[in-house]
Order: C-alpha cells, then structure tokens, then sequence
C-alpha cells in the first residue's frame, strides 16, 4: 500500500466510523484495530496480532484488552464508533441477553467467528494433590448450597472418601469470566442433575435451580482469582495442596509447573479435548461489527490471519489451541471473509 492510498484509506475510514456514531476524542477516526474479551482467547489473539504486524506492516499493531468475556461483551455491545472495539472475545458463545443489548446499541450486524475450542482444566503444582474427580464432586465441593442443603465439606475426603484428606481449595475464575461461566454448565450444573430432584427443579423452577446448581461457595475454599489465568498458575504453583481452574492452553504452556487433573477419568489433552470426550471442552469465539469492517485499516485482514494460524498444524495449536472439527472450520473460514452475520434465534 502506497502512503498515498494509506491516507486516502485513513481518510474513508473516518469518515465511515464517524458515520457509525464515533464521538471519540480523535473525532471519530481511529487507525488501529481494538479488540477487548476473554483472558482465555488474549495469548490466541496476541499471537494472531504479532503475525498480522508482521504479514502486513503497513497497518498499525491491533490494541487488545484482557477484560474478561463478560465485561468485553458490555464493551462491545455499548454502540458503535471509535469510542467502542470492534471486536471481542469470547470463551463461550454470545448470550441472547448481550445479543439483544447489542440490537438496542445500533450494534445490528454481528460476525460470530469460532476459532477453536479450549477445555477447562482442572489442574495441581507438579508432585502436588492429585486426584480424578466427577462433575458431581466438584459440584459438592464448590457449590455454595449443594442439592439446596448445607455447605458442610471441609476437605475432599468429605465429598467423597476416595479423595484425598486435604482442604478444598480452589482457585479459579471470577463471574466475568466466560471459563466461569463454562466451569458452571459444564461441570457444576453436569454435577448438580445427576440428582433427580435437581433436574426436576429445572422444569419447575429455573432462576432456582441455575442458583443451586452453579453459584459458588464464597466462604475461602473457592478463591476468586481474577481475569488473569497465569495468576492462578502462580497461586497452584506455590500450594501444592490447591487446585487451579483455567483454560486448557495455560495447562499445556505451563506443563513444567503444573499438572492436569482427570475428569470423569479422561485427562485434559489436545486429543481428548479435540473429540468432547474431556466434559470440560468448549467452544472458543470471536465476535466482530460488520459496520467497523470498512471504517478501520487493517480489520478484514486481521481476520484473515486468524484463519491462516487456527488449523490442527497451525502456529496456534502450538500454543494450545485445539483446532475446530473440519466442517466447522469451513463454515468459520467463511464468516471471516464472506462476513455473514449472526442470527439472534440460535442463542439462549
């Protein structure tokens, strides 16, 4: 790109994010990419943004924010223009609620690109406790009020007598947080209907169950850690008695640390997660504002390169990424550079 068209460019693309409403303090213009979201995707996405610079050097290096999923959604869906990201990302799918937050902002036209998949692991310090453990003895060890009774359980051998007699305690992820938020649908709330009564309680009374089945215990033995899942590594190291809850790619980067704890006996592996045999594997997003494609350099881009570095052999998986199923790549493959937008009907 010459600096002549780079100007021209610069100047079209403010005048397009003016048009979306920008009110920034740079007047509604901006020439870098800004994308916000979850502490899990933020390595993937650093990665992406590294290459990007280097494949295309004549576009400025994107601006990414670990906020966590929740709180990048809020971000995302507060409007358009330079004052907002165009993009954010997201350890779980987008919910109905935030789709619809998105609609009431002006934020009608919304790209859901799925990159990959991720598992929650569960994981100890090296030489640390070590046990496999079910859904359901999560559940009875970290829910705040277990099958609507007591919290009582003091130790892991009072969830279960074949668990080890050391206290619970766990570090994992906070309520902004899209691993939280995949740690209560795919294990507390997998934990919690394995009792009759509870699955019945989701038929009758949902906002019931949904606060027995997954809100968590808030007296220490469940240490909320913050967004950043590398803390939780440092926490696990220097205990060799707590557990660590965080996506699968800071297990395998950090696999001289730390060790992975199986799950209903499958351990937390590229290949386990890759087929859903590891309950813990969940989809990893992106979501982009069709409205920013044309008014910031560098965006259409940018998202080509995450295709070029999402596949099985691709530089992702190298830091713990594990590639989408074939066809669902292809359809994502296609909502990168054909831009086809989210229908609102799928989500819950």
């Amino acid at each position: 790109m010459t600096k002549t068209k780079s100007l021209i460019f610069a100047a079209v693309s403010a005048a397009a994010l003016a048009a979306c409403g920008g009110n920034g303090a740079d007047g509604g213009s901006r020439d870098s990419i800004r994308a916000v979201g979850s502490s899990t995707v933020f390595p993937f996405a650093k990665a992406v943004s590294e290459a990007f610079v280097r494949a295309q050097p004549d576009f400025r290096s994107p601006i990414i924010e670990s906020t966590g999923t929740g709180g990048g959604m809020k971000l995302f869906c507060a409007g358009l223009g330079a004052d907002t990201p165009d993009m954010t990302h997201a350890s779980r799918r987008m919910k109905a609620s935030e789709y619809a937050d998105c609609q009431a902002n002006g934020v009608t036209d919304v790209i859901e690109i799925q990159v990959g998949l991720d598992g929650i692991a569960f994981a100890s310090a090296k030489g640390g406790i070590s046990m496999s453990l079910t859904p359901k003895q999560v559940y009875e060890a970290l829910a705040a009020s277990p099958y609507g009774g007591e919290q009582t359980n003091k130790t892991w051998s009072d969830v279960d007598p074949s668990l080890p007699d050391q206290p619970i305690l766990v570090y994992g992820p906070p309520s902004t947080s899209g691993t939280r938020d995949a740690l209560k649908e795919l294990v507390l709330e997998a934990g919690c209907d394995t009792s009759d009564e509870m699955k019945a309680l989701k038929d009758s009374d949902e906002d019931r169950h949904a606060r027995l089945c997954t809100e968590v215990r808030s007296d220490g033995a469940y240490v909320d850690q913050g967004e950043q899942d590398n803390l939780i590594v440092q926490k696990i190291e220097g205990n060799p008695n707590a557990v660590g809850v965080f996506g699968y790619s800071y297990l395998e980067e950090n696999a001289d640390k730390v060790q992975g704890l199986e799950m209903n006996g499958v351990a937390p592996t590229y290949e386990n997660i890759a087929n859903f045999d590891y309950p813990g594997a969940r989809p990893l997003y992106v979501y982009v504002k069709k409205a920013h494609l044309d008014a910031i350099p560098g965006l259409k881009e940018y998202l080509v390169q995450w295709t070029k570095m999402w596949a099985k052999d691709g530089d992702l998986a190298k830091i713990g990424l594990v590639a989408s199923p074939e066809d669902v790549m292809a359809t994502n493959q296609k909502a990168a550079t054909e831009y086809t937008t989210l229908d609102g009907a799928q989500l819950k």
